[in-house]
């Protein structure tokens, strides 16, 4: 059967999932627009095969060893057997992609006891170049996952304590006056933010003039100071920390500001076999070291394959019907900017790829859907009153989209949540 609107879906990949906040220097691998071709089909469990397009029977006979056409083999090329899970080249095909990732889990564990979680949110918002923002009460860990993370990865790390006194200059730097025999000259003083991975501990420490100072660097990827630009490194990645703001001497991140980070992840406390393990690691004789996993090089690759990773184009339809009916009213006061109906399909994307297929599933979306919207939704007065948070909003939005079943307790009129509308329209 042919492909269901292939030139559709395509000028929606290109157009919406080239943001500014992700990946601004990819293009696709064909340069002739009437030829271009994004992968839209996703089997699922509502999906039958035999209406899959020809993109998915060329995946399955290129895997039975049969050739496919030369337009796709130039940019998926499955023949190769892998020589080093580090070499870039290796990250043409899905399969030797989760080895990489395999290798760079097991290389994080040498240090971080649980938290698979966060590890994994954390690479997809790497794989999406995008930002990140972990919240948790102190002493979680949420540091010490960053500073590995940068490690394993081989990119360039710096990191900024945030205070109440941090300026803006001490992000971006500052001109310094020079003299030589006489003469005065001006050399750029360069901040901590030029780094691959600018790690801001304790963002909502800072004060608000600081924050949208560091918020402008991601959003624009350069600095200007003294009336020079100077772009930052490549890649680029905020991964930010932050306290509850419930805790005395923070300053909350306004929405618009929370608005350009990818991911919200909160991070748990250990079950009590976690917390034996970390116990046992850090109070022996030597402390657990890792090592490089992959290079710069390599990460990039894998960020240009994450895009290639194709979506039914139902599923896609779905994700932004989900997005939308957070707009709806109800328990949630402002529901989500398009923004988030890009951010949940890349990540998607992301986390398929993570976990080895070469499709997105509903479980992708499903997963994606809380770190990706939970920052970007604000609760009603009457909601927060009740007790609802927004990882509830997020579930009620699923269920209502048909993504997870309703729990028994919910369906009971004397629930809690089941007096809040959580808007009306599907």
């Amino acid at each position: 059967m042919e492909p269901e609107n292939t030139e559709t879906s395509y000028r929606y990949s290109k157009e919406n999932l080239n943001d500014e906040e992700f990946d601004q220097d990819y293009t696709p691998g064909f340069t002739d627009e009437s030829e271009s071709y994004a992968p839209s089909y996703a089997p699922d469990d509502s999906d039958s095969f035999d209406e899959a397009p020809a993109a998915a029977d060329k995946f399955a006979a290129e895997s039975a060893g049969e050739p496919a056409d030369a337009a796709l083999a130039q940019e998926h090329v499955y023949s190769v057997p892998p020589k080093s899970v580090a070499d870039p080249a290796l990250v043409k095909t899905y399969e030797n992609a989760h080895k990489i990732f395999e290798t760079l889990f097991n290389e994080i564990g040498q240090v971080i006891v649980g938290q698979k979680e966060v590890v994994e949110e954390v690479m997809i918002a790497l794989l999406c170049n995008g930002h990140a923002l972990l919240e948790s009460n102190p002493g979680l860990g949420k540091t010490l996952t960053i500073s590995t993370i940068s490690k394993v990865v081989d990119l360039s790390f710096n990191r900024i304590q945030c205070t109440p006194d941090l300026m803006p200059a001490d992000i971006t730097g500052t001109t310094i006056v020079e003299e030589h025999g006489g003469n005065k000259s001006f050399r750029f003083e360069q901040g901590p933010v030029f780094a691959n991975i600018v790690l801001a501990d304790e963002i909502n420490r800072a004060s608000p003039k600081t924050q949208s100072a560091l918020l402008e660097a991601m959003q624009e990827k350069q600095v200007t100071v003294a009336g020079h630009t100077y772009p930052l490194d490549k890649p680029f990645f905020v991964l930010a920390t932050q306290n509850p703001i419930e805790q005395e001497g923070t300053y909350p991140l306004p929405e618009a500001q929370l608005d350009r980070f990818l991911l919200k992840i909160l991070v748990p406390y250990p079950d009590f076999d976690e917390e034996l393990e970390i116990v046992n690691r850090y109070t022996a004789q030597t402390s657990p070291t890792t090592s490089r996993g992959i290079s710069k090089d390599t990460l990039m690759s894998l960020q240009k394959l994450t895009r290639d990773v194709p979506i039914s184009e139902e599923l896609k339809q779905r994700t932004i019907r989900l997005v939308m009916r957070s707009r709806d009213g109800g328990a949630i006061e402002y529901g989500a900017s398009p923004r988030a109906s890009i951010a949940i399909i890349l990540a998607s994307k992301a986390r398929a790829l993570i976990h080895g297929r070469n499709y997105v599933a509903e479980e992708d979306v499903i997963a994606m859907s809380y770190p990706v919207l939970r920052h970007r939704i604000i609760l009603s007065f009457e909601a927060e009153r009740s007790g609802v948070t927004p990882d509830d909003a997020i579930e009620d939005l699923l269920i209502e989209g048909g993504f997870l079943k309703a729990k028994p307790q919910e369906n009971e009129s004397s629930g809690l949540r089941a007096k809040l509308p959580f808007g009306s329209k599907k």
